[in-house]
């Protein structure tokens, strides 16, 4: 990017922090950050998460390498892979279940002009986090820009000879792999591919590749001359979306010119626009702010498709990505999910539910044939479409681990999967009251709550949890805090749901004696701290992992208006654990810290930390997985400006008072699109959309002043007390300020 450039963006940035409000209505605001790689990508390929740059539109998504003077696009879809029900720790990777690769597509440079020939220096790269523009430069005299298309399933590259005449050659390829069947062909300027896994599987799946150059003849051997860049436009689709795929993509692509790219580059971009303005957040602190839209890029490239969200990985540059780039159900799944409902990226959300709601068949006959109990029981890892990617046919874990396999599930023992991948279930109907969604969601819910209702055990005044790991594999623990977590947040979830859809009403006296009579979250001492144990009776502390905290988030059990001494105990825990850069804690440990009013300043810090231990792509460094961590700062970002946990609105509550702040549409509990700005200490233009008409309960942004409210741009009453409760009408927006 020229200097004038950056200048010119920065400037908006500035703006739109000063005024956040007027131009975010008016939709300029687009995040003005690039990744930037100095050296090729190492993690590429790999069967865990790469480094290298994100490209993607929620189905089509491909990443990319460089080696040997070679650049290879790797091509995949989250809809294609292997779907059967089998596990295949041990066999041959021919066997194994999940995700595939749709393709390579390879560029091979045969002059790559004046600097170094091979090895990582002859790379660079930088993308736009704002559209995925990706431009990599191959040694001194070769650009090459590539972007996945956000409105249909292509890919446009474009090589550029910058100083002199270059030859490469181009070609399609895939992983070679004895149960795919493969079939290619070439016609005129278009190569094809086609990938298919037809035998031995639970569901068949095809997806077919169509390349074509564009002002060259043939993708072999071509010399690019300076200025004359060669256009290659990629069409992509699978059996899912189209009956022939591989027609289809070759019609696609038939009668493409030169001509053809600024459309969909301009539909591209138009898409990427309006994907900005479903919420904006400004801080006077560029690190963050970086991270912030980087983790909504990646969810806004991966997760679109409603059948088929990304796996734990989102991105594969393997044809056997680890755990079978698989739905893992005790958090991964979960995380990267978390933020996007504050954010108000809906869109990006809602896929998550599919592969839950589909393998309900399977969970309920795990239920009756493992626990013996009503309701549904899922296994730690699935796959979409009620495939159960994690299912032992072989004899490896069951033989190592014969208490980790029950029926030939993997379950190490836990219970509680299925309640943990209901989480974000309720945290999409709080965010939304949409009707249609809270009855899509019950029949699920209720079968969590039949299960509980029949495993849990009534002694001594209590309920308990028997027999339920911690940790995969712990043992047969007694109430294990984050589950006791899980179970208050079921039955508060049902009887919510059941109250607003008015089913099963006669219920409630039930749960409400469950969440009446439920254990108590076990404690210990440490250090001369009360803390939480992670069981009653069973493993009592881990040296990492932070399942200890998962109770507070995101299982939601203790908030700020907890009793004084939990939130004690709660930070204490805090405090002793430190979790702040475990691999498999970021995702739940800044939320956890924020929600019971731990020290601001350190959380903010340590948001820097995590930041600084991150690649260019914004995954963490020396961690084996993905996209689960993508988010960690715009999840915690936005509940430091506006926490609306138990349906309460704080605004600032746990932001530095140093740090400037304005947002635009923050989506709140209660379906409430939140705006606000913090300036100096002082809050300002705090303005509500109702999009429900629901009764708003927030605590008084200025203490106990007096505040004035204004309907339609009215004065309508004052409000007066810490916090007070807002009647409002669907569509309704109201505004608030200290009198």
């Amino acid at each position: 990017m020229n200097r004038i450039l950056i200048q010119k963006r920065l400037v908006i940035a500035f703006i739109c922090f000063l005024f956040p409000i007027q131009l975010f209505s008016q939709a300029i605001f687009i995040p003005p950050y690039k990744n930037i790689w100095t050296s090729a990508p190492r993690n590429i390929p790999t069967q865990f998460s790469t480094d290298a740059p994100l490209m993607g539109n929620g189905d089509l998504l491909a990443t990319l390498g460089y080696q040997h003077d070679s650049l290879r696009f790797y091509i995949s879809k989250t809809d294609f892979g292997r779907w059967e029900s089998r596990y295949g720790h041990g066999k041959k990777e021919a066997d194994v279940a999940g995700s595939r690769l749709v393709a390579y597509l390879d560029i091979i440079f045969h002059n790559t002009g004046k600097g170094p020939q091979t090895g990582d220096q002859s790379f660079s790269a930088s993308q736009d986090i704002w559209n995925g523009e990706t431009s990599a430069r191959i040694g001194q005299n070769i650009s090459v820009t590539s972007w996945v298309c956000a409105t249909k399933n292509l890919i446009f590259i474009k090589v550029d000879a910058l100083k002199q005449n270059g030859t490469v050659s181009v070609k399609l390829g895939a992983p070679e792999n004895e149960t795919a069947k493969l079939s290619d062909g070439q016609s005129k300027s278009i190569i094809w591919q086609t990938r298919s896994f037809d035998d031995h599987v639970d569901i068949p799946a095809s997806a077919s590749i169509a390349m074509k150059t564009i002002n060259y003849d043939t993708p072999s051997q071509l010399l690019i001359k300076k200025g004359q860049p060669l256009f290659l436009a990629i069409a992509v689709e699978s059996n899912f979306k189209q009956k022939n795929p591989l027609e289809y993509v070759k019609n696609s692509i038939s009668g493409f010119t030169q001509k053809s790219i600024p459309p969909f580059l301009q539909q591209h971009n138009a898409w990427w626009k309006r994907y900005w303005q479903q919420s904006n957040v400004l801080l006077n602190d560029s690190v963050l702010m970086k991270s912030y839209y980087q983790g909504l890029y990646t969810m806004g490239a991966c997760s679109r498709d409603v059948n088929f969200p990304p796996g734990i990985f989102g991105w594969i540059s393997s044809d056997a990505p680890a755990w079978n780039n698989d739905y893992h159900l005790n958090y991964n799944f979960e995380a990267p999910f978390y933020a996007l409902y504050a954010a108000n990226r809906l869109e990006q959300a809602l896929p998550y539910d599919a592969p839950i709601l589909a393998f309900m068949p399977r969970g309920k006959w795990y239920a009756e044939h493992v626990t013996h109990t009503r309701g549904i029981l899922y296994p730690v890892g699935i796959g979409p479409l009620g495939v159960e990617v994690t299912r032992q046919v072989d004899t490896f874990y069951t033989h190592l681990h014969p208490e980790g396999i029950e029926k030939g599930g993997m379950f190490w023992q836990q219970r509680s999967n299925a309640a943990y991948a209901l989480l974000n279930l309720g945290q999409y109907w709080y965010s939304t009251y949409d009707t249609s969604y809270a009855k899509k969601i019950y029949p699920y819910a209720r079968s969590v709550a039949e299960f509980w209702e029949d495993y849990l055990k009534f002694e001594e005044g209590r309920y308990v949890i028997y027999n339920d790991a911690i940790h995969e594999g712990s043992g047969h623990d007694i109430n294990p805090i984050l589950s006791l977590g899980l179970v208050r947040s079921v039955f508060n979830l049902m009887i919510d749901l059941s109250h607003y859809l008015h089913v099963n009403e006669k219920e409630m006296v039930k749960w409400e004696s469950i969440l009446s009579h439920i254990s108590q979250f076990p404690l210990q001492t440490r250090n001369g701290r009360t803390v939480f144990r992670y069981t009653e009776k069973g493993k009592d502390w881990h040296p990492d992992n932070g399942l200890g905290i998962q109770h507070i988030y995101p299982a939601n059990a203790i908030t700020l208006d907890s009793d004084t001494a939990l939130l004690s105990i709660s930070r204490n825990t805090i405090d002793e654990m430190k979790r702040w850069k475990d691999y498999n804690t970021s995702s739940s440990f800044f939320m956890a810290a924020i929600r019971v009013g731990y020290n601001p300043d350190t959380i903010y810090s340590k948001l820097h930390d995590f930041v600084a231990n991150t690649r260019p792509n914004g995954f963490i460094n020396n961690n084996v997985h993905g996209v689960e961590n993508s988010c960690v700062v715009t999840n915690a970002v936005d509940e430091m400006l506006c926490m609306s946990v138990g349906n309460v609105i704080r605004l600032f509550p746990s932001l530095p008072p140093q740090i400037d702040a304005s947002f635009n549409n923050l989506r709140a509990n209660g379906a409430f699109l939140v705006s606000a700005k913090r300036k100096a200490g002082n809050i300002s233009d705090v303005e509500i959309i109702s999009e429900r008409g629901r009764h708003l309960t927030i605590v008084n942004p200025w203490g106990s002043k007096q505040v004035k409210l204004l309907r339609a741009g009215k004065p309508a009453e004052l409000l007066n007390g810490t916090r007070f409760t807002i009647s409002t009408e669907a569509g309704e927006k109201i505004k608030i300020m200290p009198e």
